[in-house]
């Protein structure tokens, strides 16, 4: 019977595994592991960029291998690191495995074994298989969250938290304005007829008219100072000042990086601003409930995916600093 082929991968220093090749497929397709990774099994000389294998394709089908056989350039076809030079100056390609695997070093007496750890590798169980990108995440995912790939979708009560804050912030950017309308004599019930908005308009324009221009001219300097704080922060980081405060933040539904222009700014920001700014002109009632919509949808879904998530298709997971690396382009 044919032995299962152990498949290690290694990713700035620190090595996983073994999988098997449907693990390593099933990785692939999902993002887990990129195409500029590095990868290594029996019947390879050296490790080998993933992409090179798979001729830059998410899948990979191993032909031609010949004799599985362990070879010493495995160990020396690697970075060599400058203090291990230092310390192995009789051998300048001898590179601590401990060191590239992420382990904890050894004492200098067992120098003379590491290289028997690549067969010691070769033998440990799947279960202790380390995630290459949590490696390199600094949100580590508890037992609570759902994973997708390589990101850790943001709980449900960080988003409503996130657009809490963000709410909060513009109350605040218009407060100098509310506190000038609590001291006139306003009749809300001009905004209450749904059939004559050309009323309502006019007469809000007539209480602009009546205020100070000094008030009027802070709230506008605040107001638009605020929405191009976000837009900043959304364009560069994909997160709004709330997503920021909250640690998540909006990738790609497919590449888990910072989504198109078009998607973060055109569909997901000034559209939904659009739509929310005419859903709370007719009355406030309407806009919380379609929020609420939003966030039930999310809850129920898989992928925490709400109607906002749908229409730009995006996810909101929890910000790491690798989703804002622009992805290379294949060639």
């Amino acid at each position: 019977m044919q032995a299962i082929m152990q498949i290690f991968l290694a990713r700035n220093n620190i090595q996983a595994g073994p999988y098997n090749l449907e693990q390593l497929n099933i990785m692939l397709a999902s993002g887990e592991v990129l195409l500029d990774d590095l990868v290594w099994h029996e019947g390879l000389d050296q490790w080998q960029r993933v992409g090179n294998l798979t001729n830059n394709q998410t899948v990979y089908r191993p032909t031609n291998l010949g004799k599985p056989q362990v070879n010493d350039s495995i160990i020396n076809n690697v970075t060599v690191l400058p203090e291990d030079n230092a310390s192995n100056s009789s051998d300048s390609k001898s590179v601590s495995l401990d060191r590239l695997y992420g382990k904890p070093e050894r004492p200098k007496d067992t120098d003379k074994n590491m290289k028997a750890d690549m067969t010691t590798n070769r033998q440990q169980t799947p279960h202790n298989n380390v995630s290459l990108n949590k490696a390199n995440s600094n949100q580590a995912a508890s037992s609570k969250d759902k994973v997708v790939g390589n990101v850790v979708l943001a709980p449900i009560m960080s988003r409503v938290l996130a657009t809490a804050i963000n709410g909060l912030l513009y109350l605040l950017a218009i407060f100098p304005l509310v506190m000038a309308l609590t001291k006139m004599d306003v009749d809300y019930t001009k905004f209450q007829n749904i059939q004559d908005m050309d009323a309502a308009y006019q007469y809000s324009m007539t209480l602009m008219e009546s205020l100070p221009s000094s008030t009027l001219m802070m709230s506008q300097v605040m107001v638009f100072g605020l929405f191009a704080l976000q837009l900043v922060f959304i364009t560069l980081r994909g997160q709004s000042l709330g997503k920021l405060i909250t640690g998540i933040r909006v990738v790609d539904q497919t590449t888990h990086r910072l989504p198109s222009f078009t998607k973060l700014i055109g569909v997901r920001t000034l559209l939904l601003f659009i739509i929310y700014n005419l859903l709370f002109s007719f009355t406030s009632f309407l806009g919380f409930v379609i929020i609420a919509i939003h966030y039930y949808m999310a809850s129920k879904s898989p992928e925490n995916i709400g109607w906002h998530d749908k229409l730009a298709k995006t996810l909101v997971v929890k910000a790491d600093s690798s989703q804002l690396v622009k992805e290379p382009k294949i060639k």
